[in-house]
């Protein structure tokens, strides 16, 4: 819900958004930016590279492989990570109607692009240990429920992108 009100919020052109429990670097979004703005992708994601020992635990990581796997299935992108670092413009973002306000959010973002026949590109990044516990992989409640959000987004069938509205380009 906070990117998407965040999302709401936003007059930029570009957007951008970045987990902010310390593991990524927002500076790396500058290239993300520049190739959106150039016209060679539409929606550019980081991908974790760990930097350190525990900077992404071995449950984390199975599951980010196995939502992947089936992210291809769904989509045909061959993507590695989900993103939690990630650039596009607004616009367009806005108009791709986003529903899921959860753990499906960064996921049905990068499913919606696929069916609206986006460009996706996808650059390794380094990921830290996080501050802090995590809401999602920290407890089993975050985690099944991050489950049954992915789970119905991937249920989705392919949607075509509604307008953006006057309210969205406010």
């Amino acid at each position: 819900a906070a990117c998407h009100a965040g999302l709401l919020a936003a007059r930029a052109e570009y957007v951008c958004f970045c987990d902010c429990d310390g593991s990524l670097d927002p500076g790396l979004l500058a290239p993300f930016v520049r190739e959106v703005a150039a016209g060679d992708a539409d929606l550019v994601l980081g991908r974790r590279r760990p930097t350190a020992r525990g900077a992404w635990p071995p449950h984390a990581r199975a599951g980010n492989l196995a939502l992947s796997r089936m992210l291809r299935r769904r989509t045909g992108l061959r993507l590695h990570d989900l993103g939690p670092l990630r650039a596009a413009r607004r616009v367009p973002l806005l108009a791709l109607g986003v529903a899921d306000r959860r753990s499906g959010y960064p996921l049905e973002t990068v499913v919606r692009a696929a069916d609206a026949g986006w460009r996706v590109r996808e650059h390794d990044v380094p990921y830290l240990p996080r501050t802090g516990r995590s809401k999602v992989t920290g407890t089993w409640r975050g985690t099944w429920q991050a489950v049954r959000d992915m789970r119905a987004v991937l249920a989705l069938p392919p949607a075509p992108p509604r307008p953006a509205t006057t309210a969205d380009t406010r």
